[in-house]
């Protein structure tokens, strides 16, 4: 559910007064499906812009969204309104990220179409097994009327989600990412939305100047799984499974990372494989925090391997420590795919 800006400051919790819940029983399933994927097929078809709040683990961040659906395709602006001049714009699978602070624009390619807005959960019937999803009452959000779908968690292994969803527009006024004990973790709220209405391309520019900036391509070759035979062996959460692997060269390195997407159809993590580092360093091991995303580092065979999720801590630690080589790895070899 991470919407913040590269390089700007975590989000952290405060109290929200702008719902106020009205008491309802829980509904059934099928209705709650019904609503999520209404809400699915608003955001990513219809025009719309407002200012949101992301609260998580740190300062409150306050950000401007402009979403446009025309011929097919997806254009969106994501302006940072709490650190001056950041912003992303989304023009179809492509993403600029404008730092004005570093004088520099990040380049990358997005294959995967969700909005800037943030994860919004798509249920299916894979997810049975390790989710439930139910109506959860009504309340009103900035004045609107609106659904509260809860898609829970069956076990530790995985956070769950609180929805608000706009009863007229099916836009999430609200969205929360909630731990086992139904904890808020991280959250996205609407404090002005406009639904509908052209909007033209220059609402999609940039505001800075970029053309002294200095601009910088994620270059990265991504396979689906089972595209070809890794040379790491994974054992996973139930539930989980390799959706997709491949390799990334970051700006300024001359040395690829494996990047690995484990998946149970929601959440996701991310696995990093670096290579051996010179000179070798001991194994070392630690877990981390920023926002509502928690990793675990450790080093096997002289890889660092970092896992990395909106997942609880157990679930990143559990996956890192289940990367192990498939064969003896020696240098830069144990870095490639097969497929490459």
């Amino acid at each position: 559910m991470n919407v913040v800006l590269p390089g700007a400051a975590t989000v952290g919790a405060w109290l929200v007064s702008a719902a106020t819940l009205l008491a309802a029983p829980a509904l059934a399933d099928d209705d709650a499906r019904l609503w999520l994927a209404a809400m699915n097929e608003a955001v990513g078809t219809r025009n719309y812009q407002g200012e949101f709040l992301h609260l998580g683990n740190g300062p409150v961040e306050k950000l401007r969204i402009l979403h446009r659906f025309k011929d097919g395709r997806v254009t969106e602006r994501l302006v940072s309104l709490s650190h001056a001049g950041r912003e992303i714009i989304r023009n179809g699978s492509e993403l600029q990220c404008y730092l004005p602070d570093e004088h520099r624009v990040l380049v990358e390619s997005r294959a995967d179409p969700g909005t800037l807005l943030g994860t919004l959960p798509t249920f299916g019937p894979a997810l049975e097994s390790t989710y439930r999803v139910q109506l959860a009452g009504r309340a009103r959000v900035i004045g609107r009327s609106s659904q509260i779908v809860a898609v829970m968690p069956r076990d530790g292994w995985r956070f769950g989600y609180r929805l608000w969803i706009d009863e007229e527009t099916k836009i999430p006024l609200r969205t929360d990412l909630c731990d086992a004990d139904g904890q808020m973790l991280e959250q996205v709220l609407f404090t002005s939305l406009q639904v509908g209405g052209p909007l033209p391309d220059s609402a999609f520019r940039p505001t800075v100047d970029a053309s002294h900036f200095a601009w910088e391509r994620q270059e990265a070759s991504t396979v689906r799984a089972g595209a070809g035979e890794l040379p790491w062996l994974l054992t996973l959460p139930p539930g989980f499974k390799l959706s997709s692997s491949g390799e990334e060269r970051l700006p300024g390195s001359e040395q690829a990372i494996t990047h690995l997407v484990v998946s149970d159809g929601l959440a996701s993590v991310s696995v990093f494989i670096e290579g051996p580092p010179a000179p070798p360093r001991q194994a070392t091991e630690g877990t981390g925090r920023v926002g509502s995303a928690f990793a675990y580092s450790k080093v096997v065979a002289g890889h660092e391997i970092t896992a990395v999720g909106e997942v609880p801590p157990r679930t990143v630690e559990f996956i890192a420590a289940g990367v192990v080589p498939a064969k003896p790895l020696t240098g830069a070899l144990g870095m490639s795919l097969a497929a490459h």
